[in-house]
């Protein structure tokens, strides 16, 4: 879908701000739409995994009126038929702020059933106080492809970029078991054409990848408008496609926005385990 065809959702609209909670603020978006570009159908998706999101910006009062603050760690299931327009989620935490709660387990628990509801699958919801060392972030694991010294200038996906590596330049072994992350890679948003930028990892085991080849690929998203899940799924639909990996995860942590941040994470194993967050995040 081009942008005119987004401009009805909430985050491509001017806004009020409600600083009294309203579930009905959350926006849904059928997963189905994007990942028909892809040739994917929800019920044969050649991975699994989620999403993790965390809101920094999270308030509430208590039953005295004193404000409360909290960081949220939300994850939304890859099979969940709907994820939530972005902007529509930060209006509804911006909902929070002058509403009252019992607890922080109700503010937990509220979120979680109207996330739920809005996803069509079950959410789960964790929050952190805002010294918690839960929050402390840590470094990208692998080799970092960034510094190759490669030439470039396709900034649409092209996934003709994607080679394996030929025996015994990159590794002695065809088949290898590693992780390659970059720092460079930025699509942008297809309702208001703003960059959203990533590190993103991949892990796998099988042929080799070429890394030049990797990182031009990744490269190539610099212009691209789409969500961050699909521009994840499309990463490990299009890797997929190049080879028959024993094992494959793509997971993407981009940086925050209006105190979200969004992680798609795509796998072909059942186990799904988010790295930690970075430093830019």
């Amino acid at each position: 879908m081009s942008r005119e065809d987004w401009q009805d959702l909430p985050l491509g609209q001017e806004t009020d701000y409600e600083s009294r909670y309203n579930p009905q603020l959350l926006h849904p978006i059928p997963r189905a739409v994007s990942r028909a570009q892809l040739g994917l159908e929800d019920d044969a998706l050649p991975f699994t995994g989620a999403d993790e999101w965390w809101g920094f910006e999270l308030s509430w009062l208590n039953e005295k009126g004193l404000p409360q603050v909290a960081v949220a760690r939300f994850r939304f299931a890859a099979l969940s038929p709907f994820m939530i327009e972005s902007k529509s989620f930060k209006l509804y935490l911006n909902s929070f702020n002058q509403s009252e709660f019992t607890s922080a387990a109700a503010v937990c628990e509220t979120l979680q059933q109207d996330l739920s509801k809005a996803a069509g699958s079950d959410v789960a919801v964790n929050l952190f106080a805002v010294d918690d060392p839960a929050l402390d972030v840590v470094s990208p694991v692998g080799f970092c492809i960034d510094q190759l010294d490669i030439e470039t200038r396709q900034y649409q996906p092209d996934s003709s970029l994607l080679k394996l590596a030929e025996p015994g330049v990159q590794a002695k072994e065809v088949q290898v078991q590693e992780t390659l992350y970059s720092h460079l890679l930025r699509s942008n948003c297809p309702v208001t054409g703003q960059p959203d930028w990533a590190t993103v990892s991949i892990e796998y085991t099988g042929p080799a990848l070429d890394r030049a080849g990797l990182l031009a690929y990744i490269v190539s998203f610099r212009e691209h408008q789409d969500f961050h899940e699909h521009c994840v799924e499309r990463m490990f639909c299009d890797l997929q496609k190049l080879a028959a990996f024993e094992s494959l995860t793509v997971c993407a942590r981009y940086t925050r926005r209006g105190g979200l941040d969004i992680n798609p994470l795509r796998t072909s194993r059942g186990e799904i385990v988010f790295p930690g967050r970075f430093a830019r995040q």
